[in-house]
């Protein structure tokens, strides 16, 4: 990828009556980039696309594209398009014509329309769709229809609001592979907005996770899942089991009455923590452990088994390949790397 910046948004500020969404928010996308911006609904993820794109205007602070400052440029004035949730096709118009749609306005010739219009059907897996009705295909087709008629303009950012929302699960984990596949081949920079953060890790270069119009964490989808900077990350990405504990000193740290052995340095000592370890990385035993445990529930999910354990007044959520049964007593074993230690907000 490479690693000219493309937007920058600056200082931005957006209120709606008393509302305030977005205070001194600062973004850098890159160019290529797949970003997507997580976290959850009024979050202020969709202000920040729609800024973006030019279809609300901020109260205070500058959108950069490529060097230029294009706050007060019309969405049309922007080398930018947007696909909507609800995709906003045209239903008294085809396929061929919905995806020329843009083109014909900018009245260029026949024979480059119908090259542009071809190009971008193939590109989603519907060439030979031209003169199909949309109302008669799928909600996946449509959705593709709508993709080919922002992509057939050349943007150079393409602005995707939940687009996957309206579609069945079997459906919407396929387009998650197709959308990423259409970014890599297209070669331009996406901006993807979700509350679902399966969508997130399985697609994006970059992930921004917001909460109430803040950044909680920038970075790849691995350092994000294995290393949050808070609780609301942890939680929110994936799930967690989250504990308050106290780090007497450099890679040791104390919870529900055992001392463990961590990675974590540079906490002052005694200092009351958060610790965070993943479901997966929770280790049962039948015998001796570092805790023990009694399996109060078991459910299998196809490629594992997922288990609540009660230990010293916690629930543990386990997920395991390995079956135990509730009410079994078991013995709990996490390995030092496993063990996330993070300070309180």
């Amino acid at each position: 990828m490479k690693n000219n910046i493309v937007i920058e948004l600056k200082n931005i500020e957006k209120s709606f009556g008393d509302n305030v969404i977005l205070k001194d928010f600062n973004m850098t996308v890159r160019e290529n980039e797949f970003l997507t911006l997580l976290g959850p609904s009024g979050c202020g993820k969709t202000t920040i696309l729609r800024i973006i794109g030019g279809f609300e205007s901020p109260d205070k602070g500058r959108v950069i594209f490529k060097g230029k400052d294009i706050t007060d440029d019309e969405p049309y004035e922007r080398r930018i398009n947007t696909v909507f949730q609800k995709y906003a096709l045209f239903p008294h118009l085809n396929v061929y014509d919905n995806v020329a749609f843009g083109l014909k306005i900018k009245k260029l010739e026949k024979k480059i329309v119908d090259k542009k219009v071809k190009e971008a059907l193939k590109l989603v897996n519907l060439f030979g769709f031209e003169d199909r009705n949309i109302e008669s295909l799928s909600g996946g087709q449509q959705q593709r229809i709508a993709i080919a008629r922002a992509l057939v303009n050349e943007p150079d950012v393409l602005l995707l609001d939940e687009p996957l929302g309206a579609l069945d699960l079997k459906l919407r984990q396929d387009m998650q592979i197709e959308l990423k596949k259409i970014q890599k081949q297209v070669g331009i920079t996406f901006i993807y907005v979700t509350h679902d953060q399966e969508e997130a890790l399985s697609m994006s270069d970059t992930i921004i996770v917001l909460n109430d119009g803040e950044i909680q964490q920038m970075g790849d989808p691995i350092s994000i899942y294995n290393e949050p900077n808070n609780a609301f990350v942890a939680d929110f990405i994936g799930e967690s089991n989250i504990i308050r504990g106290r780090m007497l000193c450099d890679y040791k740290v104390d919870f529900l009455g055992h001392v463990f052995e961590c990675v974590d340095k540079g906490f002052e000592k005694n200092e009351d923590v958060d610790i965070v370890i993943r479901p997966e990385d929770v280790k049962l035993v039948r015998g001796e452990g570092m805790l023990k445990g009694i399996v109060t529930n078991q459910v299998f999910y196809g490629v594992h088994y997922e288990m609540t354990v009660a230990c010293q007044g916690f629930e543990w959520l386990v997920q395991s390949t390995v079956k135990n049964e509730a009410g079994e007593e078991v013995g709990i074993i996490i390995e030092p790397d496993l063990i996330h230690v993070m300070r309180l907000k």
